[in-house]
């Protein structure tokens, strides 16, 4: 583990005062590379088709439809 304030004598890249020198040791901030490394697929643009929200209705009307019939044959 690194101690918090090493010995600027001992410290690589450090100048004469101790500090770092304008450039050349110091790494850069980022990468030079940029973008993404493949491409990516295209956006699905339509998700949902009519049929699905059809066959959804249905079953949704179906299932209300059996459980209005279980209570009133219940209260019956």
């Amino acid at each position: 583990m690194a101690t918090p304030d090493p010995d600027p004598d001992r410290t690589p890249g450090l100048d004469r005062r101790g500090t770092l020198p304008a450039g050349g040791d110091t790494p850069p901030a980022e990468g030079g590379i940029s973008g993404i490394s493949h491409p990516e697929p295209e956006e699905v643009r339509k998700a949902w088709g009519r049929w699905p929200a059809v066959v959804i209705v249905l079953v949704a009307v179906a299932v209300s439809a059996m459980l209005i019939g279980m209570i009133v044959a219940l209260s019956a």
